[in-house]
């Protein structure tokens, strides 16, 4: 088993994109920064500590999901796939779904992060004698190749968990499901996760754990801005923020500087004033309603939905139509 993309190949060009997304960004009159970069191998082991505090119910409601509902997913989804999973990570609630398809064929985790996938892939390959595994290192936000099973699928479906659509803003969201419209083709769909709305208490806490660790993530983009583009950031000049906005439903998560300061990357430097934000990420909620509503803007009809016991995530089965 071998990456359809290895870590090595892509460096250099991933390198060239991270250097032209941060200079970018720092220059906009509101700095931002894409939230595709905080996983790194750090980045990507310190979302799964996330993934088990006590505040992110966001995990524990859709395993509670997997748990309970895998088997009618699997059926809904059909015999002879092959399995597309975008921002695969460490694959943990995916181990439902393999577990409860009929005969599928392949299964394609697409990460951007090249070591976690690889690890992670090798893990699956060893457990799924009977699928076959085909990592992709990639940037699911654009297009990719399908690598070719062995055995013909009888049709793509792509699975999306862990409510990442939400980090897209609605016109983003919207044209990257019309990719993944595209990618599955006739007969194909999509099993994805969203965030449902709810109390904003709950919403923020999630974003802005006691522990700290979630801090960490965010300002570990610094870090990976310094190690890999020869940055100097003061990762202690810097503080992480999370803020739910009630209007338009999505919490708004930045890095805020402490003080006046100048930060240089590649020869460049950007000046701070005290309490200037970069934008790292956005979190947007959804009700089922209105997550139907935007992907029937990009060929996509809701078949199922799931949702845990307290109505705080849902899990929703589209088809291509």
């Amino acid at each position: 088993m071998k990456l359809s993309a290895t870590l090595a190949q892509r460096t250099p060009r991933v390198r060239r994109e991270f250097l032209r997304d941060v200079i970018t960004g720092l220059s906009a009159a509101s700095k931002e920064l894409p939230c595709k970069y905080f996983y790194d191998k750090r980045g990507s082991e310190l979302f799964d500590r996330i993934c088990q505090l006590d505040e992110y119910y966001l995990t524990r409601a859709e395993l509670a999901i997997m748990e309970t509902f895998a088997t009618e997913m699997g059926a809904q989804i059909g015999d002879g796939v092959m399995l597309v999973e975008y921002g695969s990570g460490s694959s943990v609630k995916t181990r439902y779904l393999l577990d409860a398809l009929s005969q599928p064929v392949a299964y394609v985790p697409v990460d951007i992060s090249g070591e976690h996938l690889e690890l992670t892939a090798l893990e699956l390959a060893a457990v799924y004698s009977r699928i076959e595994i085909l990592p992709v290192c990639a940037d699911f936000t654009e297009h990719f190749e399908l690598p070719l099973p062995t055995r013909v699928a009888s049709h793509t479906a792509v699975y999306f968990p862990g409510s990442t659509v939400g980090n897209f803003m609605p016109d983003q969201a919207t044209e990257l499901l019309r990719r993944i419209t595209a990618l599955s083709g006739p007969g194909g769909g999509l099993l994805i996760g969203i965030d449902l709305k709810k109390d904003s208490t709950k919403i923020e806490a999630a974003y802005d754990d006691a522990l700290g660790i979630t801090a960490q993530f965010n300002l570990n983009l610094l870090r990976r801005i310094n190690r890999e583009l020869g940055a100097n950031f003061d990762l202690d000049q810097f503080e992480h923020r999370a803020v739910y906005n009630a209007e338009l439903g999505r919490v708004e998560i930045d890095l805020v500087s402490r003080r006046t300061q100048c930060v240089t990357v590649a020869g460049e430097t950007f000046a701070f004033a005290s309490g200037e934000a970069i934008r790292t990420e956005y979190s947007h909620k959804y009700s089922i309603d209105e997550f139907a509503a935007l992907a029937a803007a990009a060929g996509l009809s809701l078949h199922h939905q799931w949702t845990d016991a307290a109505k705080n995530f849902a899990v929703l089965h589209l088809v291509v139509e």
